[in-house]
């Protein structure tokens, strides 16, 4: 399967001088932790959906030959998604967010393994986190629905309907929506980037 790492958002939150993507996470823009942890991962191909409002992000990611690019309008998340999984040849795709900063192969793999089947049918997936593990990491929460909170991770496939899969590891826990959260992310990232079970 595909992945697709969506970077073309505005990031306004992080001020004008950064584009949210490179954002420095322990001296690593977040994006490059991202694609890292997809070149390590049993994905197939990593595309990178960029944007208009990005463009730092855009040449930032050019002469990395582990992935292709995509533009997309920047007219927000779901078009621009949209837009980035036409252009990748549709689905299934794993999709994640560039402000993951601490992503690692093992949870993006443990993802694919609960979206395939034994029958190798793909299932749409939404892979959440929750909300009293965000509270005890001290990171934001920006959207709760019962208890938990979306990551950032998730796999399109062919059917409309998702199921919901609750993770309770630290790493896909820690969005970096604002400043704040990537002082959370630089703390951890020495302890939780390991792949453990």
């Amino acid at each position: 399967m595909d992945a697709l790492v969506m970077c073309g958002g505005e990031g306004t939150r992080f001020g004008d001088d950064v584009e949210k993507p490179l954002f420095e996470v322990g001296g690593v823009p977040m994006v490059d932790r991202v694609c890292d942890a997809l070149a390590a991962s049993r994905v197939d191909d990593v595309y990178a959906a960029v944007s208009p409002n990005a463009p730092r992000t855009r040449e930032h990611i050019a002469d990395r030959t582990s992935l292709t690019t995509v533009e997309t309008p920047g007219e927000g998340y779901v078009a621009d998604l949209g837009s980035a999984i036409e252009a990748t040849g549709g689905e299934p795709v794993l999709t994640v967010a560039a402000d993951l900063p601490l992503l690692a192969a093992g949870p993006v793999d443990r993802t694919l393994d609960t979206a395939v089947s034994a029958d190798e049918t793909v299932r749409s997936l939404s892979v959440v986190v929750p909300v009293a593990l965000k509270e005890q990491l001290g990171v934001s929460v920006d959207t709760e629905i019962e208890g938990v909170a979306p990551t950032g991770l998730n796999v399109v496939g062919p059917e409309t309907e998702s199921e919901t899969h609750v993770s309770f590891d630290a790493r896909l826990a820690v969005n970096a929506n604002r400043p704040a959260d990537t002082a959370v992310a630089a703390a951890l990232v020495g302890e939780v980037t390991a792949d453990g079970p």
